[in-house]
This record gives structure tokens, C-alpha cells and sequence, in this order.
């Protein structure tokens, strides 16, 4: 079964919630939701743009900015702001809905990977405190692999005491 007809039962999930909603399911809509499904990957704005006009010919931005936030609100689809100016979106329904980001600050890239410890931080704390998590988020940020080895350096940032520069 290919990749596209496995996710083609979340697009039609998501023209449930419109019609739930008394909102029209449009083609525009229907293609950004497809884009969105079909990828494994962290989109921004301009990712799906491109793949977009590469598909369905051009659609305005203001459609793509409306449709995500409709595919946010009904909850397929998680917002990212990983700090680079502009979000990145990707769906809820994968086979590891719950996972940790590494966000590479030299190129950009977003890893994943799941952490076991992170759930029993969440046990902790419900036991400790009688906190009831509903979920989390866990980035961190840093030189990807490639770019560490490639000699990237990270920026030194924050206040410099002007005691030490006088």
C-alpha cells in the first residue's frame, strides 16, 4: 500500500471536521491537507507553497496560512515555532505521534527521537505533585552531526559584563 492512499483517510477526516464546523471542503483545502499528510517532515509556509504550485498550480497564501490553522484547531496537525522567524507544521497521525525534536541552529534540520525518561519525568511529577500531564514538549537546540563535524561553531550570545571588557 503506497504512502498516499495509507494517509487519504486524514484528508477525508479533515473534511469531516469542516463539514462539522459548517465550513466548505474546497480543492485548495484538500490539496495543503494532502501535502501536509503525505510528508514526513517539518513544513513551513514556503515548503508547501512549493509543492503546491509544483501539484495544484498556485494557491495564495492566505490560504495556506487559513487552512493550517483550521488543520491546527482540529488537532491534525501540530504548530512548531523552532525559533527560525517562520512555524513549521506537521500532521498528528504518525506511527510515533509522540516524540522530541533536535533542532539544528547552523542548517536548520529538525530530528526527532523518543524518549522513554521524558514519560517517567511525566509519571514523576503526577505522583510528586497529583499534576495531570496532558502533553509536553521537549526541544533541544544545538549542531546537527554534519554541521558540528563540519566545523560549525555556535554563537556565543547573552550580556557581556563590562567589567571584564574595560
Amino acid at each position: 500500500m503506497s504512502l498516499v492512499s495509507t494517509r487519504q483517510p486524514f484528508v477525508r477526516l479533515f473534511g469531516r471536521y469542516l463539514r462539522d464546523e459548517g465550513l466548505p471542503v474546497t480543492q485548495q483545502r484538500e490539496a495543503i491537507a494532502k501535502i501536509v499528510f503525505e510528508s514526513d517532515e517539518h513544513l513551513s509556509v514556503h515548503d508547501i507553497e512549493q509543492a503546491l504550485r509544483d501539484r495544484a498550480g498556485r494557491v495564495g497564501k492566505a490560504t495556506i496560512y487559513r487552512t493550517l490553522d483550521l488543520l491546527v484547531r482540529s488537532r491534525l496537525v501540530e504548530e512548531h515555532d523552532f525559533g527560525e522567524g517562520f512555524k513549521r507544521y506537521e500532521h498528528r497521525l504518525s506511527e510515533h505521534p509522540i516524540h522530541e525534536h533536535l533542532i539544528c541552529l547552523e542548517c536548520g534540520t529538525v530530528l526527532e527521537f523518543e524518549s522513554n525518561e521524558v514519560y517517567g519525568v511525566e509519571n514523576r511529577v503526577r505522583r510528586e505533585h497529583g499534576f495531570v500531564p496532558v502533553r509536553h514538549r521537549l526541544e533541544i537546540y544545538g549542531l546537527c552531526r554534519d554541521c558540528d563535524e563540519g566545523g560549525a561553531e555556535l554563537p556565543v550570545g547573552g550580556l557581556t559584563c563590562p567589567i571584564e571588557t574595560a
